[in-house]
């Protein structure tokens, strides 16, 4: 995903790492890098950013003095050595929150957040014959090759060496392991249980430590309740 960004850190190691990061993990466009709150600011009136990585000590105005001062739609990711800011950063434009030193795994998982943040679906088109062109994959179910459209997935739900893909039409029973499904997918579809992976763009309602798909309810389990929430507390109001 084509995005914007820049760093506003006054520690020249910590710009270093997330340069670093950013290069080799994402095509994003790293604008610039500030080593203080004005010239963050300075720069910021005459270019436009979707997001800043942004420190919160530094000297003349502190990151959470700052983030009050950001141009309306510029977007957060504070990086800190403290967590005691965490609740307060949210009361900002906050995509993610990171604990220095941040490490390539929590740096892997902003990247879902952050472009999960940003993505916005295309308008599905339609073809000669009125089918929608989405994207789709061929499903072998015994000695049928089904055509399954992404966006129709309600979840996937592991049983031992199968797997069971549910649409709102149709259930097969795939001849794969959840965890092997699971490294072909990214977001929408998020892992919520060890036997599920759903498509958070079907999900109805949260309700109690579950989840509802039309009549099916699922359980969200600790193990992933802290991803799958951050996910959905950035398209939540």
């Amino acid at each position: 995903m084509s995005l914007t960004c820049m760093i506003i850190d006054d520690e020249p190691n910590a710009v270093n790492l997330l340069e670093v990061l950013v290069k080799q993990t994402t095509d994003w466009n790293l604008a610039t890098i500030c080593y203080n709150a004005l010239e963050a600011l300075a720069y910021l009136k005459e270019n436009r950013v979707d997001f800043v990585f942004l420190d919160i000590n530094m000297p003349m105005l502190n990151g959470m003095e700052l983030a009050g001062l950001l141009p309306p739609g510029v977007k957060i990711v504070f990086t800190t050595a403290y967590s005691e800011h965490a609740a307060e950063s949210y009361s900002y434009q906050t995509i993610d929150y990171l604990l220095k030193p941040i490490t390539l795994k929590r740096f892997l998982s902003a990247i879902q957040k952050i472009e999960f943040y940003f993505d916005k679906p295309e308008p599905a088109k339609a073809s000669e014959n009125g089918m929608l062109q989405d994207e789709y994959f061929f499903v072998k179910s015994g000695k049928t090759l089904n055509k399954i459209h992404l966006e129709n997935i309600l979840y996937f739900e592991g049983e031992k060496e199968y797997v069971r893909l549910a649409t709102a039409n149709e259930q097969l029973l795939v001849y794969k392991r959840l965890k092997e499904v699971e490294s072909l997918l990214k977001l929408p579809f998020v892992r919520v249980h060890n036997s599920y992976i759903v498509n958070i763009r079907q999900v109805d309602k949260i309700q109690d430590n579950h989840l509802y798909l039309g009549n099916k309810q699922i359980p969200i389990s600790d193990k992933f309740r802290d991803h799958f929430m951050a996910l959905i507390k950035l398209r939540t109001f």
